[in-house]
């Protein structure tokens, strides 16, 4: 069995990147970052509990992606480049057959973001993953929550829905074959953290998000903080490829409400629709226009024809849910 301090220096101790904003990184009691100049720290956490975010038995490959993944989305939705990040880690042991996938995993995805590994803490105990991640915005070029205003286009990147449809075959709510179940999972695992879109949403974006708890409630954030509603297109919500196999009724409440996505949901002025279209295609991300900010407060939802439509949806809530 590893000791805690060789399992840091095996897996988790690496050579300093060339060019690295990290003055001093794992192995002190700080880490120390040096900040560029004109810029904010953009800093987030995420914590990852087994049997609540991810199943037990997971595995540690796609598990290391993901617990990074979902950390990155929320730079992207700010606009942010990664810098570092640290990583705390409770293990019921200390098993080199998972630390090893579970370290590559994780610290792949931070290779092809720029992003280091710059310390944390390994304790024994109920798995468990908490991940706080860097990273640096110009000044007052942020994406907030806070900034949409009334006439807005809302866009999503990407696809929603496949990461609940995989979570409704594991649960036996739909019976899936099994090319279905896999393609829904792969999403549902390894989500795709939208960074380089983020970063070209910076001028021309006003409110962004990253889609967690699924669209609805997460949209919902930045009607609340910016004072605003909206209306949106249900049927203009883009499914995932495995989704996109279901019954019509589906899509739409998985799509709406399914959570675990880490798309970005953004705002902008239909001004700039080209220059967004621009930035999608450079970013190799697709971004679909979904519905409108408008004065009135709240969500309207409505179908292709501009139907009203009325849909029970439920976003999760980790003490609800």
């Amino acid at each position: 069995m590893l000791s805690e301090f060789e399992l840091i220096a095996r897996y988790f101790t690496r050579p300093m990147a060339a060019g690295s904003r990290t003055a001093l990184g794992v192995g002190d009691d700080c880490a120390l970052l040096t900040p560029s100049t004109g810029m904010h720290l953009a800093i987030s956490s995420d914590m990852l509990v087994e049997g609540r975010h991810f199943f037990a038995g997971a595995d540690p490959f796609m598990l290391g992606h993901k617990c990074l993944a979902v950390n990155l989305s929320d730079l992207a939705a700010m606009g942010a480049q990664p810098i570092a990040f640290t990583l705390a880690l409770a293990l019921p042991e200390a098993r080199a057959e998972w630390l090893e996938p579970f370290a590559r995993g994780m610290l792949e995805l931070a290779d092809r973001h720029g992003c280091e590994l710059i310390g944390g803490d390994t304790t024994k105990g109920p798995l468990t993953i908490s991940i706080t991640v860097f990273g640096e915005v110009p000044l007052h070029h942020a994406l907030r929550r806070s900034a949409a205003k009334n006439g807005d286009d809302i866009w999503i990147s990407g696809s929603l829905g496949d990461a609940r449809l995989a979570l409704a075959g594991y649960r036996d709510e739909l019976k899936l074959d099994e090319a279905q179940q896999n393609l829904a999972a792969q999403r549902m695992h390894q989500p795709t953290p939208r960074v380089e879109l983020g970063q070209a949403l910076r001028d021309i974006a006003r409110a962004a998000i990253d889609i967690s708890d699924g669209l609805a409630g997460d949209l919902g954030h930045i009607l609340q903080q910016s004072g605003v509603g909206a209306t949106l297109d249900v049927d203009a919500l883009p499914p995932g490829p495995a989704l996109q196999q279901q019954p019509s009724e589906l899509q739409r409440c998985f799509t709406l409400s399914g959570g675990d996505d880490y798309e970005i949901c953004f705002t902008a002025s239909p001004k700039q629709r080209a220059a967004i279209e621009a930035a999608a295609l450079a970013c190799h991300t697709p971004v679909t226009r979904i519905g409108s900010i408008e004065s009135q407060p709240g969500l309207r939802l409505q179908d292709a024809a501009g139907q009203p439509l009325d849909l029970a949806l439920t976003s999760f809530d980790h003490f609800t849910s």
